[in-house]
């Protein structure tokens, strides 16, 4: 039995250690950092078999703590993601859906890419750049994968408008 793990019975102070642990490895949103306290509790009560519904007010209390004292901020935090996957040529679909599946509010969502000076357009250019498509194509096939490049432009979020300019796009352009 030296593989499987032991649990200690969750307490304020150790999941507080676990939240600042984390923190110190990943920016997060509120949401997330109360999933991945609740996961932990959850394998802790499994395993001494208590009840995780005990403990909702606990981890309610240490993600309230990390948000007072300034450690998990969601505004700044979709901000960062936002710049990130813009970067990367991000579409404005995906950074909502990344955003929304980490916990961040709607409303915060719309705040921050109303904020972001980047288009749609550009973001979608270098997504092209960078998985070599349309105009950045390597080799002479360009006309024959027009389809697919169109697709994987669509599907990582970009309207068919903008991808088929994109993907129709010159090199001097």
């Amino acid at each position: 039995m030296a593989g499987k793990p032991r649990y200690k019975q969750p307490t304020e102070d150790r999941l507080i250690k676990s939240a600042l642990h984390y923190l110190e490895r990943y920016a997060t949103s509120a949401a997330n950092l109360r999933k991945v306290l609740e996961r932990k509790v959850l394998k802790a009560c499994m395993s001494l078999e208590l009840d995780p519904a005990d403990y909702a007010d606990l981890i309610d209390a240490v993600v309230e703590k990390c948000v007072q004292t300034g450690l998990v901020n969601d505004k700044t935090y979709a901000e960062t993601k936002t710049a990130g996957l813009r970067r990367r040529g991000g579409s404005t679909r995906k950074i909502e859906a990344q955003l929304a599946a980490k916990g961040v509010d709607r409303e915060t969502i719309h705040t921050v890419l109303a904020q972001d000076e980047r288009s749609d357009e550009e973001a979608a250019r270098i997504f092209a750049r960078r998985r070599r498509l349309g105009q950045y194509r390597t080799t002479r096939t360009r006309d024959d994968r027009r389809d697919k490049d169109l697709a994987a432009m669509c599907r990582a979020g970009f309207s068919f408008e903008i991808a088929r300019k994109v993907i129709d796009a010159d090199d001097s352009d």
